[in-house]
């Protein structure tokens, strides 16, 4: 007669399901994103501009440093162009530190937090809509501001302006490149959120105590995707708009591009980030019950 089998576990192996700390503070933090962009959905708009604010003025920084440099020649004649990417987007890299210290709110980790909340039922989809609708709209906003102060100002200018009209006309030709562009930019699209909420992952998880610590993870999620040019849906906005002032733009191919940006950065940072974490933490699905014996009797 063989033996009966092992008693089914009535809870998870200890360790088996180390982010629930993380899980447990997402859902905490959208409840407070929930309950904001509800009754106060004003003073959320506002945080959420705060946060375009912040990426407008840093990304602005990011191609100034990239144009400083490459106006000093080495000793050898040589461009500084390379040293001049790497220190640009380090300096884009504060960014997503200080929108995470002001409190501000960013489109592209909320994407993370409202599947997460889906996921465990603590809000419905068509909230989760409208929670990142509201936060892209005052990202969009804080953008805009900037994109106006900037077009009436000498920041945007010469070299400066050069860089950031280059970067648009390449962001540009993957949506006029036709489906090999368009898989390109989804691609770089779901690169980027990938990053961005890898490290907010690391930074909710609980295991990372010093703020340090927590900068060095957010700058170097940002310094990846900066420095290699990967598509993030509100940073395009907001360039976007500042060359668009100034310079105008191709609204259509613009507008691909956003949408390509925005379902690219939904994909990395919402499901390869979110729904997976989201599913390898739930331990609702375990037996809390012996199965039957194998030899067919109770």
């Amino acid at each position: 007669m063989d033996p009966a089998p092992p008693p089914a576990p009535s809870a998870p192996p200890p360790g088996l399901f180390p982010g629930k700390h993380f899980i447990s503070t997402v859902l905490e933090a959208l409840d407070t994103k929930t309950a904001m962009s509800g009754v106060l959905a004003r003073r959320y708009l506002m945080r959420a501009a705060m946060a375009g604010i912040v990426i407008g003025v840093l990304y602005g920084a990011h191609y100034a440093v990239i144009a400083a440099f490459d106006q000093i020649a080495a000793v050898d004649g040589t461009t500084l162009r390379p040293l001049g990417r790497i220190a640009g987007a380090l300096t884009f890299g504060w960014a997503l530190v200080f929108i995470y210290y002001t409190r501000s709110e960013l489109l592209t980790s909320n994407m993370m937090i409202v599947t997460i909340g889906a996921y465990h039922r603590r809000t419905s989809w068509g909230r989760a809509v409208r929670l990142l609708g509201l936060c892209y709209l005052g990202n969009l906003v804080g953008g805009l501001l900037v994109a106006v102060l900037v077009r009436f100002s000498t920041l945007a200018e010469g070299a400066v302006l050069a860089e950031m009209v280059a970067s648009v006309e390449h962001k540009l030709a993957f949506v006029a490149d036709g489906p090999t562009g368009w898989a390109d930019l989804l691609v770089r699209a779901v690169l980027c959120n990938f990053c961005i909420n890898l490290a907010m992952l690391l930074v909710y998880n609980g295991l990372i105590k010093d703020d340090l610590t927590k900068s060095l993870v957010m700058i170097v999620a940002v310094f990846v995707f900066a420095f290699l040019g990967l598509e993030h849906s509100v940073a395009n906005t907001v360039l976007f708009t500042m060359v668009g002032l100034r310079e105008g733009i191709d609204l259509g191919l613009a507008a691909g591009n956003i949408g390509f940006a925005l379902i690219g950065n939904f994909i990395g940072g919402g499901l390869l980030i979110g729904l997976y974490y989201a599913y390898v933490n739930d331990d609702s699905g375990w037996l809390q019950s012996t199965p039957p014996a194998r030899d067919g009797t109770a």
